[in-house]
This record gives C-alpha cells, structure tokens and sequence, in this order.
C-alpha cells in the first residue's frame, strides 16, 4: 500500500458555503497528485465516498518588498504555485472540517432562541 498523501483542507467563506450548499469540499494537494490518488486519498483519510474530484493550479504572483539595512534595496521574489483539488462526496457523507463553525453556529441560535422566549415571556 502507497503512502497516504497529506491533504490540507482549505478554510475560507467560500469552501464553507460550497461543503453545505453542494457537498463540496477544497483540499490543498501536492503538485505531483492526480485526481485518482485525491480520490484514494480523501476516501482512506475521511471514510467517505468520493463522487467527482476537480483540480486547479494557482499560479504564485510576483512578489516585491524593500530590505532596509544600511541602504534600501528592492528585493523580488515569486510566491509558489498551490494545486488545489475540489472534492465532491456523496450526498449524507460529511467531514468534519467545519464542525467547531457548526457547534458556534447552534449555540447562537439556541442562544437567540431562548432570548426571544424570555423577550417574550417579559412583555405578556
């Protein structure tokens, strides 16, 4: 058996929204992976079945900044290339990427539910 590749899941708003709206989740992946090892990957690490896998290379910008020391000197440099992959899972499988963001968000309702009960307990 093949070593396990190191997925690193990608926490942004938009990856949030994707992973409730259409079961989406975004993984930071080596260069050198192709959609089937993700696949394997994904599969071993969460225990979930894989449906569809889409990759994206980003190309690192340019990047420039001034080294103050004695004199200043522009120094530039690239940032490095980033490959994505957007991994779709079968409807009713989850990965609890996300979970602490979930629990807050319950807690925030049950706590606004219970402030407009007693809202509304008071004003009777």
């Amino acid at each position: 058996m093949s070593k396990i590749m190191p997925l690193k899941p990608r926490m942004s708003e938009k990856t949030y929204a994707l992973s409730h709206s259409i079961n989406t989740y975004a993984f930071d992946v080596p260069k050198s992976s192709n959609k089937i090892e993700i696949a394997k990957a994904v599969a071993e690490q969460f225990k979930v079945t894989v449906e569809d896998v889409r990759i994206a290379i980003i190309k690192g910008k340019q990047a420039r900044s001034i080294r103050i020391g004695g004199t200043r000197k522009n120094v530039t440099g690239k940032r490095p290339d980033v490959k994505k992959a957007y991994v779709r899972i079968k409807e009713g499988d989850s990965i609890p990427i996300f979970a602490s963001i979930d629990e807050a968000e319950e807690k925030a309702k049950k706590a606004e539910a219970k402030a407009a009960k007693k809202l509304k307990k008071e004003s009777k």
